[in-house]
């Protein structure tokens, strides 16, 4: 496992981090193929032996028990202090809205809910799941700051936002001397790249760790057009994002299965061998043993210039999907709308 540091912090992170989503309790019918404790921690115990230091998990993640199953397994299979620890909370709710709790209050509900979940007294980096358009910036940005003064969170990050936002919060946190986001966790990959337009470029020139979910476009990138999984025929979200230009992908797709059989490695390897050469640490998640070695392994996978340029020739421009597209004010939800670098195309 090869390491690095995470942005403006001092946290050493390893170069995958491991994805939570797939860790919890699934009896609330939330996600069917998450794994029980048992099989959590195995996979959870497996990372650390390959070399994995950094987890991310959320409150939102079945319910909490993703933090509590991550938690439990820490405790006993590593020490805190050798380990990073992320995890993110969600916007206010409506009910909180109406009952008038702040963006501080509820941030602070939050990280507490989430560290007895954790069983842990502080965490690594706390992250603000998604843009919440209800609550002023500056309540955000001083909450997050108190929670960093109080020790219950080293640093802070930022996950499913655009680039202005980011870059808004940064220069508020600046001007009132608050913490900052060190870190951005967006929806990036191989077939998926609209990251590069804007975000990619602000990360470098302010040093922001990219640290992308949907690594693997939610296994797409990890198996030949045509096989599937439980995970792929069940998961709509997943088929949310993907599907509408599952077309255009499939060309990408084969060139991975190609360069995957030209180099004696698995689709996985090749997949995020590529995206290593753009982000700081991608979060792959992880139910069975051979998605995290196909991961760690990928680390010492080093792809030519010219195979990067055939892996990446074929793209065209996508939609914004997903949780942008759901987490947005309600005017710009009624466009539908698809970026071309320089211009909007609107499309009925």
């Amino acid at each position: 496992m090869k390491y690095t540091v995470l942005g403006n912090s001092d946290l050493k992170v390893s170069r995958i981090c491991m994805g939570c989503m797939g860790f919890g309790d699934s009896s609330n019918g939330q996600h069917s193929w998450t794994l029980d404790e048992e099989h959590s921690r195995e996979i959870i115990r497996h990372g650390l032996d390959l070399g994995i230091n950094f987890f991310d998990t959320a409150i939102a993640y079945q319910s909490g028990t993703s933090e509590q199953y991550l938690g439990r397994a820490l405790k006993d299979f590593a020490k805190r202090d050798e380990v990073v620890v992320a995890t993110k909370f969600l916007p206010r709710t409506p009910d909180e809205i109406e009952a008038g709790v702040t963006g501080q209050e509820h941030i602070e509900r939050m990280i507490d809910t989430s560290l007895k979940n954790l069983g842990m007294d502080y965490v690594d980096l706390y992250i603000y799941h998604m843009w919440d358009y209800e609550t002023p910036l500056y309540d955000i940005m001083d909450g997050l700051n108190r929670i960093v003064k109080a020790g219950k969170a080293r640093y802070i990050g930022i996950s499913n936002c655009f680039a202005y936002q980011l870059a808004k919060a940064n220069a508020l946190a600046d001007k009132e001397g608050f913490a900052k986001f060190v870190s951005i966790q967006g929806h990036y990959n191989l077939i998926f790249r609209e990251e590069e337009r804007e975000m990619a470029r602000l990360c470098a020139e302010d040093n922001i760790a990219m640290t992308p979910y949907s690594a693997l476009a939610g296994g797409r990138l990890s198996r030949r057009p045509g096989e599937t999984t439980r995970r792929l025929q069940e998961d709509s979200y997943a088929r949310f994002k993907y599907d509408a230009t599952a077309s255009q992908d499939e060309i990408i797709i084969d060139r991975v299965a190609e360069l995957a059989d030209k180099r004696g490695v698995s689709m996985t390897e090749i997949s995020l061998a590529w995206l290593l050469t753009k982000v700081t640490a991608p979060v792959a998640g992880a139910t069975k043993f051979h998605h995290v070695e196909g991961a760690a392994k990928a680390v010492d996978l080093e792809l030519t210039p010219e195979e990067i340029s055939y892996l990446e020739e074929a793209y065209v421009p996508h939609r914004l999907v997903g949780v942008m597209a759901q987490n947005t004010p309600a005017a710009a939800k009624e466009e539908h709308v698809w970026s071309t670098g320089n211009q909007t195309i609107e499309k009925a």
